[in-house]
């Protein structure tokens, strides 16, 4: 059964996604600002975003399939206006640290069930003003103030694995420039569940303190 219910909201995404016009796959990120490239290495600078977040429980990949339902409800018309807000990308997941431990992933990588934070960012252009009210009160909206992030990309599954030898390569590289972070580290998904594994986007993300990273 729940199976098939993953395949249902497969394709009810798949043709929600083809209805907005384009291909799939061309949906927005956040604008951001690259102030260091290294390897697979980069410090982006992004700007105060908006991001519908839900909390949700059980391991990574369980708590990002029930997040990622819950917010595409949400911006497929599961809100009082009934409005059609475009698809982003990345989705982040966060552990919260509650009874926990603790950004859109931590470090704690490591699998095992918990409380996460799931978000889809807003597309530009929209404030909590002018963004319609989520139906399901699971659905929050949240503001981002400015962030320095060190990320790390890879593809793939994003097994628990792979998730703490990346989060430790990029905590290794924070280290050996003597920054600090600012936050525990986040999951980014930019890829649909239905994508095939060779060819998904995953980045580990490390907020830093706000001074400029050189």
């Amino acid at each position: 059964m729940q199976r098939r219910v993953g395949v249902v909201w497969s394709a009810i995404l798949i043709l929600a996604l083809g209805a907005a016009g384009g291909p799939v796959m061309a949906v927005e990120e956040p604008p951001y600002r690259v102030g260091l490239h290294e390897g697979d290495v980069e410090v982006r600078e992004y700007p105060a975003l908006i991001a519908a977040e839900v909390e949700v429980g059980g391991d990574r990949d369980q708590a990002a399939n029930a997040g990622f339902r819950l917010l595409a409800a949400y911006i497929f018309g599961g809100n009082t206006r009934r409005q059609h807000i475009d698809m982003t990308a990345p989705v982040v997941q966060e552990r919260k640290t509650g009874e926990s431990i603790a950004m859109t992933a931590p470090v704690v990588q490591s699998g095992g069930d918990g409380s996460w934070s799931v978000r889809f960012i807003m597309p530009q252009g929209y404030t909590l003003a002018t963004l319609p009210v989520p139906d399901d009160a699971r659905v929050k909206l949240v503001p981002l103030a400015p962030q320095c992030i060190a990320v790390i990309r890879f593809s793939g599954l994003a097994r628990p694995d792979e998730v703490a030898a990346r989060t430790q390569s990029l905590q290794a590289f924070i280290d050996g420039r003597h920054w600090s972070a600012a936050g525990a580290p986040l999951l980014a998904r930019y890829n649909p569940p239905w994508t095939l594994w060779f060819m998904r986007r995953n980045e580990v993300w490390i907020p830093l303190v706000p001074e400029r990273p050189h």
